[in-house]
Protein backbone atom coordinates (compact mmCIF):
# COMPACT_ATOMS: atom_id res chain seq x y z
CA UNK A 1 0.00 0.00 0.00
CA UNK A 2 1.27 3.45 -0.90
CA UNK A 3 0.24 6.33 1.35
CA UNK A 4 1.02 9.96 0.58
CA UNK A 5 0.47 13.31 2.23
CA UNK A 6 0.61 16.68 0.50
CA UNK A 7 -0.13 20.24 1.50
CA UNK A 8 -1.39 21.39 -1.88
CA UNK A 9 -1.77 25.07 -0.90
CA UNK A 10 -5.10 25.64 -2.72
CA UNK A 11 -6.73 22.85 -4.67
CA UNK A 12 -8.57 25.40 -6.80
CA UNK A 13 -5.26 26.83 -7.97
CA UNK A 14 -3.55 23.44 -8.35
CA UNK A 15 -6.27 21.01 -9.33
CA UNK A 16 -4.43 20.27 -12.55
CA UNK A 17 -1.29 19.36 -10.61
CA UNK A 18 -3.31 17.12 -8.30
CA UNK A 19 -4.89 15.18 -11.15
CA UNK A 20 -1.56 14.86 -12.97
CA UNK A 21 0.20 13.69 -9.82
CA UNK A 22 -2.45 11.09 -9.03
CA UNK A 23 -2.31 9.83 -12.60
CA UNK A 24 1.46 9.41 -12.45
CA UNK A 25 1.94 8.02 -8.93
CA UNK A 26 -1.36 6.23 -8.15
CA UNK A 27 -1.07 6.18 -4.34
CA UNK A 28 -3.60 3.97 -2.63
CA UNK A 29 -4.31 6.81 -0.20
CA UNK A 30 -3.56 10.53 -0.45
CA UNK A 31 -4.03 12.98 2.40
CA UNK A 32 -4.34 16.62 1.36
CA UNK A 33 -4.04 19.80 3.42
CA UNK A 34 -4.79 23.47 2.80
CA UNK A 35 -7.54 22.94 0.25
CA UNK A 36 -8.50 26.60 0.81
CA UNK A 37 -11.98 26.22 -0.60
CA UNK A 38 -15.38 24.61 -0.25
CA UNK A 39 -16.45 21.38 -1.92
CA UNK A 40 -17.31 23.09 -5.19
CA UNK A 41 -13.64 24.06 -5.71
CA UNK A 42 -12.45 20.45 -5.52
CA UNK A 43 -11.97 18.58 -8.84
CA UNK A 44 -14.20 15.74 -7.69
CA UNK A 45 -15.23 14.57 -11.16
CA UNK A 46 -11.65 14.29 -12.41
CA UNK A 47 -10.41 12.61 -9.22
CA UNK A 48 -13.31 10.15 -9.14
CA UNK A 49 -12.65 9.30 -12.78
CA UNK A 50 -9.23 8.05 -11.65
CA UNK A 51 -10.95 5.60 -9.31
CA UNK A 52 -10.66 7.52 -6.04
CA UNK A 53 -13.20 7.79 -3.25
CA UNK A 54 -13.20 11.27 -1.72
CA UNK A 55 -13.77 12.48 1.85
CA UNK A 56 -13.55 16.22 2.55
CA UNK A 57 -13.51 18.55 5.52
CA UNK A 58 -13.64 21.82 3.62
CA UNK A 59 -13.69 25.48 4.58
CA UNK A 60 -13.95 28.66 2.55
CA UNK A 61 -10.62 30.38 1.82
CA UNK A 62 -8.57 28.75 4.59
CA UNK A 63 -7.49 25.35 5.88
CA UNK A 64 -9.37 22.30 4.57
CA UNK A 65 -8.29 18.65 4.48
CA UNK A 66 -9.18 15.60 2.42
CA UNK A 67 -8.53 11.88 2.13
CA UNK A 68 -8.56 10.22 -1.29
CA UNK A 69 -8.60 6.42 -1.41
CA UNK A 70 -8.72 3.77 -4.11
CA UNK A 71 -10.52 1.56 -1.57
CA UNK A 72 -13.87 2.44 -0.02
CA UNK A 73 -13.74 4.42 3.23
CA UNK A 74 -15.85 3.98 6.34
CA UNK A 75 -16.22 5.69 9.73
CA UNK A 76 -15.30 9.09 8.28
CA UNK A 77 -14.92 11.59 11.11
CA UNK A 78 -14.28 15.34 10.98
CA UNK A 79 -12.49 17.44 13.55
CA UNK A 80 -11.40 17.01 17.15
CA UNK A 81 -14.84 16.74 18.81
CA UNK A 82 -14.44 20.21 20.28
CA UNK A 83 -16.14 23.35 18.93
CA UNK A 84 -13.22 25.44 20.19
CA UNK A 85 -11.08 23.92 17.45
CA UNK A 86 -13.52 22.56 14.89
CA UNK A 87 -14.49 25.93 13.42
CA UNK A 88 -11.28 25.43 11.45
CA UNK A 89 -11.31 22.46 9.06
CA UNK A 90 -8.04 20.82 10.06
CA UNK A 91 -8.71 17.12 10.71
CA UNK A 92 -10.38 14.22 8.94
CA UNK A 93 -10.04 10.49 9.53
CA UNK A 94 -11.34 7.34 7.85
CA UNK A 95 -11.09 3.57 8.04
CA UNK A 96 -9.39 2.07 4.99
CA UNK A 97 -8.46 -1.59 4.56
CA UNK A 98 -8.53 -2.28 8.27
CA UNK A 99 -6.45 0.76 9.23
CA UNK A 100 -7.34 4.30 10.23
CA UNK A 101 -5.82 7.22 8.36
CA UNK A 102 -6.00 10.61 10.06
CA UNK A 103 -5.14 13.64 7.94
CA UNK A 104 -4.23 16.76 9.92
CA UNK A 105 -3.23 20.32 9.16
CA UNK A 106 -1.65 21.67 12.34
CA UNK A 107 -1.92 25.41 13.02
CA UNK A 108 1.13 27.39 11.96
CA UNK A 109 1.17 29.56 15.05
CA UNK A 110 1.77 32.89 13.35
CA UNK A 111 4.19 34.60 15.72
CA UNK A 112 5.15 33.92 19.32
CA UNK A 113 3.46 37.13 20.49
CA UNK A 114 0.18 36.46 18.64
CA UNK A 115 -2.88 34.62 19.92
CA UNK A 116 -2.33 32.06 17.16
CA UNK A 117 0.64 30.58 18.98
CA UNK A 118 -1.10 29.52 22.21
CA UNK A 119 -3.93 28.27 19.99
CA UNK A 120 -1.42 26.03 18.21
CA UNK A 121 -0.19 24.53 21.46
CA UNK A 122 -3.74 24.02 22.73
CA UNK A 123 -4.75 22.44 19.43
CA UNK A 124 -1.85 19.99 19.61
CA UNK A 125 -2.76 19.09 23.19
CA UNK A 126 -6.35 18.47 22.10
CA UNK A 127 -5.17 16.21 19.28
CA UNK A 128 -3.34 14.04 21.81
CA UNK A 129 -6.51 13.84 23.91
CA UNK A 130 -8.47 12.68 20.86
CA UNK A 131 -5.86 10.04 20.06
CA UNK A 132 -6.07 8.72 23.62
CA UNK A 133 -9.87 8.64 23.50
CA UNK A 134 -10.26 6.97 20.12
CA UNK A 135 -7.34 4.58 19.70
CA UNK A 136 -5.17 1.95 21.36
CA UNK A 137 -1.66 2.24 19.88
CA UNK A 138 -0.88 -1.42 20.55
CA UNK A 139 -4.01 -2.72 18.86
CA UNK A 140 -5.00 -0.16 16.24
CA UNK A 141 -3.31 0.35 12.88
CA UNK A 142 -3.22 4.15 12.70
CA UNK A 143 -1.40 6.59 10.44
CA UNK A 144 -1.39 10.28 11.37
CA UNK A 145 -0.36 12.24 8.27
CA UNK A 146 -0.12 15.85 7.28
CA UNK A 147 1.48 19.23 7.62
CA UNK A 148 2.43 19.36 11.30
CA UNK A 149 4.07 22.80 11.07
CA UNK A 150 6.89 21.58 13.33
CA UNK A 151 10.47 20.67 12.47
CA UNK A 152 11.26 18.07 15.15
CA UNK A 153 15.06 18.28 15.01
CA UNK A 154 17.67 20.77 13.90
CA UNK A 155 18.70 18.54 11.00
CA UNK A 156 15.13 18.81 9.70
CA UNK A 157 16.08 22.36 8.70
CA UNK A 158 18.67 23.35 6.13
CA UNK A 159 19.48 26.53 8.07
CA UNK A 160 18.39 25.95 11.66
CA UNK A 161 19.81 29.25 12.84
CA UNK A 162 17.10 31.03 10.82
CA UNK A 163 14.28 29.13 12.55
CA UNK A 164 15.43 28.57 16.13
CA UNK A 165 12.97 29.97 18.62
CA UNK A 166 10.21 30.52 16.06
CA UNK A 167 6.79 28.92 15.92
CA UNK A 168 8.06 25.94 13.89
CA UNK A 169 11.11 25.06 15.97
CA UNK A 170 11.16 26.08 19.61
CA UNK A 171 11.35 23.92 22.74
CA UNK A 172 7.65 24.23 23.60
CA UNK A 173 6.28 23.31 20.19
CA UNK A 174 8.76 20.46 19.86
CA UNK A 175 7.70 19.19 23.28
CA UNK A 176 4.07 19.35 22.16
CA UNK A 177 4.93 17.25 19.12
CA UNK A 178 6.86 14.76 21.25
CA UNK A 179 3.77 14.42 23.44
CA UNK A 180 1.81 13.43 20.34
CA UNK A 181 4.55 11.05 19.21
CA UNK A 182 4.64 9.48 22.67
CA UNK A 183 1.13 8.20 22.08
CA UNK A 184 2.89 5.29 20.42
CA UNK A 185 3.92 6.60 17.03
CA UNK A 186 6.98 6.08 14.89
CA UNK A 187 8.06 8.89 12.57
CA UNK A 188 8.45 6.55 9.59
CA UNK A 189 10.09 9.08 7.27
CA UNK A 190 12.73 9.76 9.90
CA UNK A 191 13.27 6.03 10.19
CA UNK A 192 14.45 5.87 6.57
CA UNK A 193 16.40 9.14 6.74
CA UNK A 194 17.95 9.12 10.24
CA UNK A 195 20.62 11.69 9.38
CA UNK A 196 18.12 14.36 8.36
CA UNK A 197 18.64 16.62 5.38
CA UNK A 198 15.31 15.58 3.85
CA UNK A 199 12.89 18.49 3.49
CA UNK A 200 9.23 18.83 2.49
CA UNK A 201 8.69 22.60 2.47
CA UNK A 202 10.60 25.46 0.85
CA UNK A 203 9.54 29.07 1.14
CA UNK A 204 8.52 30.80 -2.08
CA UNK A 205 10.33 33.86 -0.79
CA UNK A 206 14.06 34.05 -1.29
CA UNK A 207 14.10 31.18 -3.80
CA UNK A 208 13.98 28.67 -0.97
CA UNK A 209 13.70 25.61 -3.21
CA UNK A 210 16.31 26.72 -5.69
CA UNK A 211 18.74 27.44 -2.85
CA UNK A 212 17.96 24.26 -0.94
CA UNK A 213 16.67 26.14 2.08
CA UNK A 214 14.04 23.65 3.21
CA UNK A 215 12.32 22.29 6.32
CA UNK A 216 10.77 18.92 7.10
CA UNK A 217 7.39 19.81 8.55
CA UNK A 218 5.20 17.26 6.71
CA UNK A 219 5.13 13.94 8.50
CA UNK A 220 3.71 10.42 8.61
CA UNK A 221 3.43 8.96 12.12
CA UNK A 222 2.40 5.31 12.47
CA UNK A 223 1.49 2.99 15.31
CA UNK A 224 3.47 -0.28 15.50
CA UNK A 225 1.17 -2.37 13.31
CA UNK A 226 1.86 -0.04 10.38
CA UNK A 227 5.36 1.13 11.30
CA UNK A 228 6.72 -2.42 11.22
CA UNK A 229 5.26 -2.90 7.74
CA UNK A 230 6.75 0.30 6.29
CA UNK A 231 9.33 -0.47 3.59
CA UNK A 232 10.18 2.96 2.21
CA UNK A 233 9.67 6.71 2.46
CA UNK A 234 10.53 9.51 0.03
CA UNK A 235 9.79 13.16 -0.67
CA UNK A 236 8.76 13.96 -4.25
CA UNK A 237 11.02 16.94 -4.94
CA UNK A 238 10.14 16.79 -8.64
CA UNK A 239 6.60 17.94 -7.89
CA UNK A 240 7.94 20.93 -5.96
CA UNK A 241 9.90 22.07 -9.03
CA UNK A 242 8.14 24.47 -11.39
CA UNK A 243 6.44 23.10 -14.49
CA UNK A 244 5.41 25.55 -17.19
CA UNK A 245 2.75 23.16 -18.52
CA UNK A 246 0.75 23.38 -15.28
CA UNK A 247 0.00 25.87 -12.53
CA UNK A 248 2.84 26.77 -10.21
CA UNK A 249 3.82 24.26 -7.53
CA UNK A 250 2.77 24.23 -3.90
CA UNK A 251 5.48 25.29 -1.48
CA UNK A 252 5.23 21.75 -0.06
CA UNK A 253 6.25 18.51 -1.78
CA UNK A 254 4.30 15.26 -1.44
CA UNK A 255 5.66 12.80 1.10
CA UNK A 256 5.17 9.14 0.14
CA UNK A 257 5.53 6.02 2.26
CA UNK A 258 5.03 2.40 1.25
CA UNK A 259 3.85 -0.53 3.33
CA UNK A 260 4.31 -4.22 2.72
CA UNK A 261 0.66 -4.82 3.45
Amino acid sequence: MKLATWNINSVKARGDRLVAWLTEHRPDVLCLQELKGLEDTFPSVEVAALGYHIALNAQKTYNGVAILSLDPMSDVRLGLDDPTFDEQARVISARIRGATVMCAYFPNGGALDSDKYPYKLAWMARLREVLDARFDPEKDALALCGDFNVAPFDDDMARPEEWHGGVLANPDVRAALRHIADFGFTDVVRGFHPDGGVYSWWDYRGLGFERGNGLRIDHVYCTPRLATACVGAIVDRVERAADETKSGPSDHAPVMVEFDA
